[in-house]
């Protein structure tokens, strides 16, 4: 099979296209035939040779996507050759998705809804499930508020959708462009909700846009210096969320002194602790409201087909943060 291979940390030039050997799935895998992969900044972060590097078991980078089962080990259950699948592999596949097939344990992908394409349904499960854990973990009210940063991005705006399907409609986000204010307000949020990033006193616009109030939530999703705001504008016992680790010390210690909750947003926990049927359990949930119609999957930009080119770009797109909104994705098959 073709497969996207990273030879050495640092830029994008270590990526080269490889022939490789097809996996061959074990009695308790299934064989995927890729259609799509997505790109998730863990990805770029790898390359680079930060500290997400630890978790990389393969050199095929791709840590979620869409396919067919082209094979079913012996002992697997719920699952045909011909069903179209995604899959939150993780590190957990016997490759990346930066490939053309990935043998994996089943009990981490869902049925693809029939109502999206394979693109679509690639851009969910990384973005899906990390924006599925913050709602379930806020436990929030009606009559709460929340300031999510960076919420036209994949993680952000399918959070919004499942909030808003959920009755949580004080929500406030920021944009820095007019792409991605657009898309906010593609969301259902109003000219009110979303504050432009760039302004000069961020915490006070962002307050008087609640208000007046205190959010009892936020959700950081960007890092730098944004957390600091996020921090400022937080409550006194207000609920962080922190999905990036990319928070200052200044914010640490401002979370710090207001006594607030921290609530470490990390997908690849379950894998550590070995839960893996987490994956498959949160995936059908998201996939159900899908296919119901009750919200939609995340908007996608389709960077090209597999090849060196393709994720090369991806990668710059995620690093620079240009994706306005859309979840970078390469069409495989």
């Amino acid at each position: 099979m073709k497969a996207i291979v990273l030879e050495g940390f640092g830029d994008v030039d270590h990526f080269h296209l490889a022939e490789i050997e097809n996996p061959v799935p074990k009695a308790e895998e299934v064989l995927i035939r890729i259609e799509a992969a997505a790109f998730n900044p863990i990805d770029y972060q790898m390359r680079q040779g930060r500290r997400e590097k630890q978790l990389m078991t393969s050199s095929i980078q791709g840590r979620e996507m869409s396919g067919v089962i082209v094979a079913v080990g012996s002992q697997v259950a719920g699952f045909l050759p011909g069903d179209e699948v995604m899959a939150a592999s993780g590190s957990k596949g016997s490759n990346g998705s930066y490939a053309e097939y990935m043998a994996i344990n089943p009990i981490m992908i869902a049925h693809k809804p029939s109502n999206i394409s394979f693109e679509e349904a690639a851009a969910i499960p990384s973005a899906g499930l990390t924006a599925w854990q913050c709602f379930k973990r806020m436990n929030i009210q009606a009559e709460q508020r929340v300031f999510i940063t960076g919420g036209s991005g994949a993680v952000g705006s399918f959070l919004i959708r499942i909030l808003k399907y959920h009755g949580i409609h004080q929500i406030i986000s920021t944009a820095g462009s007019q792409k991605s204010t657009e898309a906010l307000w593609a969301l259902g949020l109003d000219e009110s909700q979303v504050i432009d990033y760039r302004n000069t006193d961020l915490t006070a616009e962002l307050i008087t846009a609640n208000e007046g109030l205190l959010f009892d939530f936020v959700v950081e999703i960007v890092g730098g210096e944004i957390s600091e705001v996020a921090a400022e504008v937080l409550k006194v016992n207000g609920t962080y969320l922190d999905v990036t680790f990319l928070g200052t010390e200044r914010t640490r210690g401002l979370l710090f002194d207001k006594g607030c909750v921290v609530i470490n947003i990390s997908n690849y926990a379950h894998a550590l602790g070995n839960n893996l049927g987490y994956y498959r359990e949160a995936l059908n949930q998201v996939a159900a409201l899908i296919e119901a119609g009750e919200i939609s999957p995340p908007a996608i930009h389709v960077v090209g087909e597999l090849s060196v080119k393709t994720v090369q770009e991806a990668h710059l797109l995620m690093e620079n943060n240009q994706g306005q909104g859309r979840k970078s994705v390469m069409k495989v098959s």
